[in-house]
């Protein structure tokens, strides 16, 4: 930390030096006509005598990333948002006061250049600068080595500086971005109408989840941090939308790991006149698209080690059938409480007293079945007791016309056939509350309106949610949900970092 302070302070007064040269630190108005990638894309295949002869000149900003001098001439390379170059800098092209600015630059600092391309005896691509522009002054060095683990909290705290210095991390979010984008196209191109609904809800509702509280003063009312817009979009379908999705922010009070951060992204969708299992075929379309989007037109993917074939059909099984023939549950654990119970305790559940056997058989599958779960798999018709806002599977008692998607080990999408008769969705909020006074924090909470929308009439439709940060982890081959999220949630920084 020491060395750090000595070095800043070095920059301190060497930009204070410059400021009393007359050079501007911070100038405006200056614009950057080409882009890298583009000189690149233009002259990147001539040779250095087609090059010689073509007088066209550039003009490109970016941050310098490495300085060498020699003598009167000075090799920069600088980078911008998509591509590096190498710059070459002499002291008889752009003249003795530029040339003296060029050998105080520092690793870090942003310039304009403008010149002319030619190769060097190593056939590299390089701008001949005829005028250098000092942008932005750096004060605090680039790290040295940024990439390595025990620096890994300090590139998710400084997103800024691990942008800068890893074109991995900077590809990583690209894709993010392309991944939303055709995710945008995939549902208008079928008709769905993109919305917004409200990120304070009067009442947590959507999902089970633990939410966070915060206060309207001009209202004088509680209001929760949205946890899943699903009860707003359902709305929608009442009001005469038939196809809606949302891409949208959630907030839930949980715990954080590599698969979880308290503050996430979804997309949510719902179609009218369509059932759980129609989404299945949507739902293999659209990752079938997505990993050729990001791919290069491949239907598989590798994840951590593991080649993951997105090609349909995927695997289906209901949720009993995957805890025997996949989790190797005993049968008398699937059969009965009391079985599951002993069965729990043998693998360290915890077990809540408001927990009745679809739950504790939820817990089970959460350990013993999911990290199994590498290929693409449906599991289907979940216990009745954690889907409150599902419809009841017809033969199937206690259980419901739901499915979770897994790849590489964990859930990446959750839906169902929404319930849609009144009557029974406040049966299922009464049993709720009742869970929730019993000490489970993430029981629904019962919501009137909700109901009153209902009794006007919902067609028969079906909903699901993806978590892109996961979907985005997949794609990009990331260990982390730390990782596909430009500025994750932290703990509160040490002084003098």
């Amino acid at each position: 930390m020491e060395d750090l302070n000595i070095v800043v302070r070095e920059r301190l007064e060497k930009a204070a030096e410059l400021e009393r040269q007359d050079v501007a630190l911070y100038p405006n108005g200056y614009g950057a006509p080409d882009k890298i990638k583009g000189l690149i894309a233009k002259a990147g295949g001539k040779s250095a005598e087609e090059l010689e002869a073509d007088e066209t000149a550039f003009v490109v900003a970016g941050r310098v990333l490495s300085v060498r001098s020699f003598g009167k001439s000075i090799f920069m390379h600088i980078c911008d948002s998509d591509s590096k170059i190498q710059v070459y800098v002499q002291k008889n092209q752009i003249g003795e006061q530029s040339y003296a600015l060029a050998r105080r630059l520092d690793i870090g600092d942003i310039i304009r250049v403008g010149g002319r391309l030619f190769r060097t005896k190593t056939d590299e691509l390089t701008l001949l600068v005829k005028e250098l522009v000092l942008l932005t002054k750096n004060l605090r060095p680039l790290p040295e080595k940024f990439h390595g683990l025990k620096d890994i909290e300090l590139r998710y705290r400084q997103r800024y500086v691990d942008l800068m210095v890893n074109e991995q991390v900077r590809e990583t979010f690209r894709k993010r971005a392309r991944i939303i984008s055709t995710m945008r196209r995939f549902f208008a191109e079928r008709d769905f109408l993109e919305v917004e609904t409200p990120m304070m809800h009067a009442i947590a509702g959507g999902a089970a989840a633990k939410p966070f509280k915060t206060h309207h003063n001009a209202l004088d009312m509680d209001l929760y941090l949205r946890i899943a817009p699903e009860l707003y979009l359902k709305r929608l379908l009442v009001g005469g939308f038939e196809r809606v999705f949302e891409l949208n922010r959630n907030f839930r009070n949980e715990g954080v790991s590599t698969q979880h951060n308290p503050e996430f992204t979804m997309v949510e969708f719902y179609q009218a006149y369509a059932t759980y299992e129609d989404l299945m075929g949507l739902t293999e379309e659209l990752f079938a698209l997505l990993c050729g989007e990001v791919n290069e037109g491949k239907t598989s993917l590798e994840y951590q080690g593991d080649v993951i074939e997105l090609r349909a059909p995927w695997a289906r099984h209901t949720f009993l059938e995957s805890l025997t023939a996949i989790g190797n549950v005993p049968r008398e654990a699937v059969e009965s409480l009391e079985g599951a119970v002993s069965y729990a305790r043998s693998l360290g559940i915890g077990i809540e007293r408001f927990e009745g056997h679809g739950k504790l058989l939820t817990k089970i599958f959460d350990l013993v079945v999911e990290p199994r779960l590498v290929q693409p798999t449906f599991i289907y018709q979940y216990p009745l007791e954690v889907s409150p806002l599902s419809r009841k599977t017809q033969g199937a008692p206690g259980f419901v016309d739901r499915f979770e998607l897994f790849i590489a080990g964990r859930e990446m999408a959750n839906a169902f056939s929404e319930l849609n008769d009144p009557r029974d969705q406040r049966e299922r909020f009464e049993r709720q509350i009742a869970a929730f006074e019993a000490g489970d924090e993430e029981a629904h909470q019962m919501d009137e309106d909700y109901i009153r929308a209902l009794e006007y009439g919902m067609p028969p439709a079906a909903g699901e949610g993806i978590g892109i940060d996961r979907l985005v982890m997949l794609f990009t081959d990331s260990p982390s949900i730390r990782d596909v999220i430009l500025f994750p949630h932290m703990r509160p920084e040490k002084k003098g970092l």
